[in-house]
């Protein structure tokens, strides 16, 4: 798999260009096997090198296993799997706000719909306010009143034989409507009358009062949403690194590789380094790197000098070598370098 993307380069490039088919215009081939030999330095090396010349460099490949009867590979493993643990709990965290964020929007959708009671029942269209007041009693009544138990107007309507009672508050808007209601012609008596205009008097305080808390309800609670969708960003971001360091240290590539055994104790890196550098032709003319009738030429793009670097390791064994178990390739190991160099185009 590894051997795989580290040649995916060079066919995409071979596919971008055509100057000599595609393939590189030097290659060279460097094998260093030693006791003493590490990746690290080499690779190091390599980049302050492309540095040095002036190239941008880009990493390209970047994988590495080890086999399982490594402490190199369980050291990975632990990393991994604590890394995991910490972004599930993070994980957790951010699930629990999504459903506080959820709860809220569904709070906020009921808020509107009462809220819009209030405003029909202060319209001066009469079929609005009508609808707005008998939806706002109906809410008193299953919420507020019902309770005072026994007392209630919907017990006493259907238990106690008062049967205008429920009719009467729904109709009645005011306490004169109601003493026009008791009249001779009235619908009600004077007992229904004298058990309504304390029940009607507290539900216009009740509609007064409820609405400007509902109000002020309404706004802290969009408040607190604002902060819960902070709060959501905030841990994404907290949860995104540890989610990406660990798909970074799982462990790809060399799987039909036959250096690596199972129970040896061996660990393989493949990094493949671009580097390009912008081809100036005026100061390679100077340089005498290109001939003098290049001055008579006119570039309609720009050209890039670029180098493949290839680096892959094969290290013996792997021992702890520091106090935080830390581990390291003391025994030294095998590194192939391959070098490829390419002249390309901004179209490229």
């Amino acid at each position: 798999m590894a051997e795989e993307e580290s040649g995916g380069v060079k066919e995409a490039i071979e596919k971008a260009t055509k100057y000599n088919k595609g393939k590189s215009l030097f290659s060279l081939e460097l094998n260093y096997d030693s006791p003493q030999n590490q990746i690290e330095p080499i690779y190091y090396w390599m980049l302050d090198f492309v540095n040095d010349m002036k190239f941008e460099n880009k990493k390209i490949t970047d994988n590495f296993t080890a086999s399982p009867g490594s402490g190199h590979f369980s050291e990975m493993s632990q990393r991994v799997t604590k890394l995991q643990e910490e972004g599930m709990k993070m994980h957790g965290l951010l699930n629990q706000t999504i459903k506080n964020v959820i709860n809220l929007l569904y709070d906020l959708k009921e808020f509107e719909i009462r809220l819009a009671n209030y405003k029909e029942a202060k319209s001066e269209d009469k079929q609005k306010k009508e609808a707005g007041n008998l939806s706002l009693k109906q809410i008193w009544l299953d919420n507020v009143d019902m309770k005072r138990g026994r007392g209630a107007i919907h017990q006493m309507a259907n238990e106690m034989g008062f049967t205008t009672l429920r009719e009467a508050f729904m109709i009645a808007n005011t306490i004169d409507d109601l003493k026009k209601m008791s009249g001779k012609d009235g619908i009600i008596n004077e007992q229904v009358l004298r058990i309504l205009i304390p029940r009607l008097s507290e539900f216009l305080k009740w509609q007064e009062y409820s609405e400007k808390e509902l109000r002020k309800r309404f706004q802290i609670e969009k408040s607190y949403l604002k902060t819960q969708v902070e709060t959501i960003k905030l841990q994404s971001s907290w949860i995104r690194p540890y989610l990406k360091a660990a798909e970074e240290l799982k462990q790809k590539g060399f799987d039909q590789n036959p250096a690596l055994v199972n129970a040896f104790s061996t660990t393989m890196f493949e990094l493949t380094l671009l580097g390009k550098r912008k081809v100036d032709p005026t100061r390679e003319i100077k340089s005498e790197t290109l001939p003098e009738g290049f001055k008579r030429h006119k570039f309609k793009r720009d050209y890039y000098s670029c180098i493949l670097i290839t680096l892959k390791y094969r290290g013996h064994v792997g021992q702890r070598v520091t106090q935080r178990g830390e581990y390291g390739f003391a025994m030294g190991g095998r590194v192939d370098m391959e070098f490829d160099c390419y002249a390309l185009t901004s179209k490229n």
